[in-house]
């Protein structure tokens, strides 16, 4: 059931019980907090955000020591608030307390961003704005838990790179709308991401571009500086433990058999050498779908199999049990052409080229499932059937979904048609390298993750939904900044909270409590798209973005 939260809070996601009072407040004076044994990270978290931006120390109590005047601020884990669901808590405001209880250490986490939001935008900021300012809390109670487990962002950081900071940074912008995966798409055509010790090519040669399109695939312009950068394996350990502690789990992706030019041009043996000079072939620096893709060879599978295995060690099983494989736009061209390839579809008896990706993916399927892992792709890889703890990712809208869940298969919700943030904004001339589908943020907030059609028991399988941000056209943090936000905020509701169907939601409502969200934006330095367009400095005039007539969006 939902209670209409008054607009002093103005939260986002919206919680599922709230009610606050404005005729009575709860003055935080130098407070103190009270964190039990297992509370630990929900208070560094506490002690990190809010004593940045408040100048609190936030000391625990001394006994015997005189504490009158100071507001105490109280964490507990409370089992029985589990009952309402993994994740879930509670805030109880009165005029010298603060108690915030979790059923869970992540709900007690997210216990801490509602407190953050509850105190204003300036909370966000990394040192006090006012020294002297008084930090005021209505009174009142308030529960909340998500909708779904699965609540995330693909980061495409194979097509320009972003670096270790700025990926932290966004894990930071994930916990702080109560987002929990970042999907990291670490390889592709146009660059290999992560440092893999016993291949050093990958990233001595793989992570490396000549140069980078500018604009669409159709622009004629071309940006002639070099690209290119990856993650040591301390900086991935670095982010998946600073993730963890924001109880972010971060998913890997490597990709097989295709997107696949930036590890061949690093060890050329890895391609179709009877079909195309491989060794010849840098990292590719155009957009779009590549025809260089692995060759269907024991040896490559073995390369592949070290590169995991090395991937496994940096991305451990209790926080990130799921590895992304990709799956998806294969060309079998190559395939076709290749005598080799042609013998081993006839070797291995599978029903020709289409077979031979559906050979990759199940001998990855079961050889991370021996390791304890689960594999998801993109939802191509349904195409030859999957083991059954693998999950799928359904981007060409919702059917690869439908049927994977009804096939009895956990699926991520993402479709290229609602979820895909490179997409522009709003059909005017002034966004900024436009492509794909117009995806206001009215439209994003209108996303529903479980499409009608599916049963109770398939409905089950939806773990939930990702937004995904692609980077062909998004050079720096800023531009990812300006197609992510505001819409990661709609998002953010949608897989949160217990939303009625898309038709009846409270759109106006959710704008309202959006002026305050801009805010805590601007706090946060976010360099989102302004309500009324692009400001002139977020805008690329002169460079084509729009996909030519008669061309499916860029992807």
């Amino acid at each position: 059931m939902f209670v209409e939260v008054p607009p002093v809070p103005d939260l986002i996601p919206e919680p599922r019980y709230a009610r606050f009072t404005t005729a009575d407040e709860c003055e935080l004076t130098d407070p103190v907090l009270v964190a039990p044994p297992g509370t630990e990270g929900a208070a560094r978290r506490l002690r990190a955000e809010l004593g940045a931006a408040t100048g609190w120390e936030l000391p625990a109590p001394v006994a015997g020591a005189a504490h009158a005047g100071r507001t105490v601020i109280r964490l507990a884990l409370r089992p029985e608030i589990a009952g309402a669901g993994a994740e879930s808590y509670e805030v109880h405001v009165t005029r010298d307390l603060v108690l915030l209880e979790g059923g869970d250490p992540a709900g007690l986490h997210w216990a801490v961003q509602t407190l953050r939001q509850l105190l204003g935008p300036d909370a966000y900021r990394r040192a006090p704005a006012a020294p002297d300012r008084a930090w005021r809390l209505p009174v009142g109670d308030l529960a909340d838990g998500p909708r779904f487990g699965w609540r995330g962002l693909m980061l495409d950081v194979a097509r320009h790179f972003m670096p270790k900071d700025g990926v932290l940074r966004y894990i930071d912008l994930l916990a702080a709308h109560k987002l929990n995966v970042l999907h990291l798409h670490l390889t592709d055509d146009q660059g290999w991401r992560v440092e893999i010790k016993r291949y050093p090519r990958l990233t001595e040669v793989g992570a490396w571009r000549s140069r980078s399109r500018w604009g669409h695939r159709a622009s004629p312009l071309w940006n002639e500086t070099p690209h290119g950068g990856f993650y040591t394996q301390d900086d991935i350990r670095e982010i998946v433990a600073y993730a963890a502690e924001r109880h972010v789990r971060v998913v890997p992706e490597i990709d097989v058999p295709g997107h696949s030019q930036a590890a061949i041009a690093a060890y050329p043996e890895l391609g179709n050498t009877d079909v195309v000079d491989t060794a010849a072939l840098g990292v590719w620096d155009d957009w779009g779908v590549c025809e260089n893709v692995l060759a269907p060879t024991e040896a490559v599978l073995r390369f592949y199999e070290g590169v995991f295995e090395e991937l496994l060690e940096l991305f451990p099983a209790e926080v990130s049990p799921f590895v992304h494989v990709g799956g998806d736009e294969c060309p079998k061209a190559q395939w076709r052409a290749s005598r080799a390839a042609r013998a081993r579809i006839r070797e291995l008896g599978v029903d020709g080229e289409d077979g031979l990706q559906a050979w990759f993916i199940r001998h990855f399927d079961g050889w991370l499932a021996e390791r304890g892992r689960r594999l998801i792709g993109w939802d191509e890889i349904l195409e030859g059937g999957l083991a059954p703890g693998a999950a799928v990712s359904s981007w060409r809208g919702y059917a690869g979904g439908i049927a994977a869940a009804e096939a009895g298969h956990d699926v991520v919700m993402c479709p290229e048609q609602q979820v895909y943030l490179d997409h522009r904004q709003a059909p005017g001339e002034d966004e900024p390298m436009p492509i794909g589908y117009v995806r206001s943020l009215a439209d994003v907030y209108r996303f529903e993750p479980v499409p009608p059609k599916l049963s109770p028991e398939a409905a089950a399988h939806v773990l939930g939904a990702q937004a995904n941000m692609w980077t062909e056209v998004t050079e720096n943090q800023s531009r990812v900044d300006y197609q992510v936000f505001p819409r990661l905020a709609a998002f953010a509701e949608v897989v949160w909270s217990r939303l009625p169907k898309p038709a009846e939601r409270d759109w106006a409502g959710f704008e309202a409590r959006m002026t305050t969200h801009y805010a805590r934006l601007d706090a946060l330095g976010v360099d989102y798209r302004p309500p009324g367009g692009p400001l002139p400095r977020q805008r690329r005039p002169g460079v084509l973005g729009r996909p030519i007539d008669g061309e499916p969006p860029i992807v």
